[in-house]
């Protein structure tokens, strides 16, 4: 009888000890497939970023459809227009399948910037009229706005909440380095054609996509639990994210190498290996290890907040808020900074919920007087140098602004690197990557010469960069995740607005500093009268609104960071106390 006890235990303890070598077969397969749609996303967010060269080929465009520069900033705006209607992707989303959305993006763009392409170079093309180019340059945005979808989607159903931010950040950082890399291809192909770069921003997008789409075929529609190892997940993040900085320096030391045509190739060879090179980590990584007894397995549940902490100095700060309420009731100032705030994180708001809130409005208003802005700033990036004669270092110009943007995105970060240390409400870190924009601009209005340009287009690259990262976690966070989709279209429509509006004052100062002057078309002989600007004159002024207008940006971002301080203590207090109950 004892025999048969034992004999029966054993076959229970070779069945458990079966069912767990599947579950980790089952887990590895798992971790394999969520790197590789992760570098998908990155390798997607790096050559999809179409609107971050405009300035390359802006006034070559301006010149072959014999526009002036208001008619041209329309052009921008179109592009930034498309946008708006970002919501049609998430609807194309219920009907047909993430890589149909994919490809759909990528014949809307590759339609789009061929059309411009051939306005660049045939003679029959350039006689389009011009709503039909507007039409043209808003389908290219649009297009855009559906790669971003895509990226977004496939990192929210691939990781889990604790590590979604961190994926998150890593795939859009990639989208600030477009304009480098466009740059790097431009370089090693025709460094003196501008028109190279809308036959680029044509083809790369539908390459890249056919050469992720087998990743992206392997993501699931949507996992009920999302597996995670922390300690192994944390050590592939701090290796992409190594790789991440070092392909950003790279491009900074020789994005703008323009020497000879076959260092460009050297140079551009270099950035793709360096692209390629994520692949390594989460393949090494899969084949090494093993269950992690210090850290067990992990099965989230996929809408749960993103930002958790156990920082116990929160607890501390939600207490010291309350007493200061007390003291700031019934003044101005309190009203101001208590009156409707919000009482949690990751309360779900439906879209007329959002359109009464007030943090909300503070938020779109640090968004439109922020990093809309500097969208602005890099639309106009090709006149500016122009106009102040530094139009032979405008590739270099392009591969700052890129390069800081990038690292601007990837520092968007540090919330959730440094959570357990630093006590910072997200918004706070918003706030704080706001102060380097009116810095940049009034440095760039005292001072209008070609290294205030580099540090200022520097500055207002880094700090556009971490907002534009940073928006999707901040949205989701203070608003709810699972509306994430919706309330992130509603606050991006600042963008189309601002890139009119803020383009409208620059073109309005261009225009009346700047003098009629006769042009010839190379390809047709004709010639056109065009308005030209040179000097301090052309954008000085406009560099002292753009700086006040991001004071105001600044001053609403820190009223928001007040604001949401208590509700950011007591949801980390809630989960400091679930933590010290579960252990």
């Amino acid at each position: 009888m004892a025999r048969e006890v034992s004999s029966s235990e054993e076959g229970r303890r070779r069945s458990g000890d079966q069912m767990r070598r599947m579950e980790l077969e089952g887990d590895d397969d798992d971790a394999w497939r969520r790197w590789a749609v992760l570098v998908a996303t990155v390798w997607i967010q790096a050559l999809t970023g179409t609107n971050f060269d405009f300035s390359a080929y802006s006034s070559a465009l301006k010149s072959s459809l014999g526009i002036s520069q208001e008619a041209l900033n329309y052009l921008a705006t179109a592009s930034d227009l498309g946008k708006a209607f970002g919501w049609s992707s998430g609807l194309a989303l219920l009907y047909i399948p993430l890589h149909a959305v994919l490809l759909v993006a990528a014949v809307l763009g590759l339609a789009a910037y061929a059309l411009q392409y051939g306005c660049l170079i045939s003679v029959n093309l350039a006689a389009i009229p011009y709503p039909l180019v507007f039409l043209v340059c808003l389908i290219a945005g649009l297009s855009i706005c559906w790669f971003n979808t895509v990226c977004f989607v496939l990192c929210i159903r691939s990781f889990s909440a604790n590590n979604r931010p961190l994926a998150l950040s890593l795939s859009i950082s990639f989208n600030g380095l477009s304009a480098a890399f466009y740059t790097l291809f431009a370089n090693a192909l025709s460094p003196l054609s501008p028109s190279v770069y809308l036959l680029l921003n044509a083809i790369l997008p539908l390459a890249i996509s056919i050469l992720a789409l087998p990743a992206i075929l392997l993501c699931h529609k949507q996992d009920s639990h999302l597996h995670s190892m922390p300690n192994h997940d944390r050590r592939v993040f701090l290796g992409l994210y190594i790789l991440a900085f070092v392909t950003g320096t790279y491009l900074v030391v020789f994005g703008s190498f323009t020497a000879t045509r076959s260092a460009a190739r050297v140079i551009l060879t270099g950035a793709m290996v360096l692209l390629a090179l994520p692949l390594i980590i989460p393949a090494c990584s899969s084949c090494s290890h093993g269950p992690d007894p210090a850290s067990p397995l992990n099965h989230d549940d996929p809408h749960k907040p993103l930002l958790t902490s156990n920082n116990h100095q929160t607890v501390a700060d939600a207490v010291m808020e309350k007493t200061m309420d007390h003291q700031l009731q019934g003044n101005c100032c309190g009203t101001i900074l208590h009156k409707g705030r919000l009482a949690v994180l990751g309360d779900e708001h439906s879209a007329k919920r959002l359109i009464g809130c007030v943090d909300f409005w503070l938020y779109y208003i640090a968004y439109f007087c922020g990093a809309t802005v500097g969208l602005v700033y890099s639309n106009n990036l090709g006149q500016i140098a122009q106009s102040l004669h530094q139009q032979s270092r405008l590739t270099m110009l392009l591969a700052v602004y890129s390069s800081f943007s990038f690292f601007g995105r990837l520092l968007s970060a540090l919330p959730d690197v440094l959570h357990r240390t630093v006590s910072l409400a997200r918004t706070g870190w918003l706030a704080a990557a706001l102060v380097p924009m009116p810095m940049a601009f009034f440095l760039m209005w005292k001072q209008q010469d070609g290294s205030a340009l580099v540090v200022g287009t520097a500055l207002v690259g880094l700090s556009s960069g971490f907002i534009f990262a940073a928006a999707v976690s901040v949205t989701s966070e203070l608003f709810g995740p699972n509306s994430v989709g919706v309330n992130h279209n509603i606050l991006i429509t600042n963008i189309p607005l601002g890139s009119f509006l803020y383009g409208q004052i620059a073109a309005m100062v261009y225009d009346s500093n700047g003098q009629r002057m006769s042009v010839m078309d190379n390809r047709t002989g004709t010639i056109d009268t065009m308005i030209v600007c040179m000097g301090a004159k052309c954008y000085s002024t406009t560099f002292f609104v753009w700086g006040c207008i991001t004071l105001l940006g600044l001053a609403s971002s820190i009223v928001l960071f007040k604001r949401t301080k208590p509700a950011y203590a007591t949801t980390a207090g809630r989960s400091s106390c679930k933590h010290q109950v579960s252990s």
